[in-house]
């Protein structure tokens, strides 16, 4: 049985992306308030997996995740990639009508701006979690109220679907990371299958240093899918950046590996997995 920390509740879009993930599993979730709890969990067990969004293409990268990442030292084994879907949900006896109050994620609220502007009566107030806010209507029996939220979530805490697909964007899907701990990666990947990579290096602040390296993986035919970058906390005008490519030969790889690694102050492979 694997054991999965994820951040959130059942319901949540994490519980929903582990469930997906793992769905040829039995499969025993650990519920995390933060993002921190998680990792504590991992490093306090290291039979434990986390699942653990990393971008969204619509409100995009989750900078403080590539940070927690890099300091736990655990790796990337997966990554599963899940749409997001909004649903407007409610005790059984309530209608679009009589809904007063719609409680959600910030980020879920601003992603259904639309509809709630369609919908000025609807005071909004901002929740910890999508899947919380609907498990705080059910629980505390909470008239006039509604969440926005998975409508797998709305059905576990006994909630009525008001209105399906109330986001604004429909292609809207968010990046989910694998995590294990670092000695037990070969138990969820094959390395010599794998064909995308997360890297991590740091350049100097000189002319044409980025360029240099983004040349080696142009000249060992590595694709670059992503590149985001965070200043060093106490380097001036110094940065870390953040970086997924994908390959079709891993000898080839590691040799751009290699070739750019004195370029670099620093290089580490934060994970190599199979892309979805």
């Amino acid at each position: 049985m694997a054991r999965i920390a994820i951040q959130g509740i059942k319901g949540s879009f994490h519980d929903i992306a582990a469930g997906e993930y793992f769905a040829q599993e039995q499969a025993d979730v650990i519920c995390c308030d933060t993002f921190e709890a998680l990792f504590r969990q991992m490093k306090a067990d290291d039979e434990v997996v986390g699942v653990m969004a990393i971008e969204n293409t619509i409100a995009g990268s989750l900078l403080h995740n590539y940070e927690l990442l890099r300091e736990s030292g655990m790796t990337i084994v997966g990554e599963h990639k899940l749409h997001i879907e909004h649903c407007l949900a409610a005790l059984p006896d309530d209608g679009v009508s009589d809904i007063h109050e719609v409680n959600s994620h910030p980020v879920a609220l601003m992603q259904c701006r639309g509809y709630l502007e369609r919908h000025p009566g609807m005071k909004v107030v901002e929740a910890y979690d999508t899947a919380g806010a609907a498990a705080m209507i059910a629980e505390q029996q909470l008239r006039h109220h509604a969440a926005i939220c998975h409508k797998a979530a709305a059905e576990r805490y006994g909630l009525k679907v008001l209105r399906e697909s109330i986001e604004d964007n429909k292609h809207n899907f968010t990046r989910f990371l694998i995590l294990a701990d670092k000695w037990k990666a070969d138990k969820y990947r094959d390395v010599q299958q794998t064909n995308k990579s997360s890297l991590v290096f740091a350049l100097k602040h000189e002319e044409g240093s980025l360029s240099q390296v983004l040349s080696i993986f142009s000249f060992y035919r590595i694709n670059l899918t992503k590149i985001q970058s965070l200043p060093i906390i106490g380097r001036e005008w110094e940065y870390l950046f953040y970086v997924d490519v994908t390959h079709d030969d891993y000898a080839r790889y590691r040799l751009c590996i290699d070739a750019a690694r004195p370029l670099t102050g620093e290089i580490e492979v934060l994970g190599e997995y199979i892309g979805k």
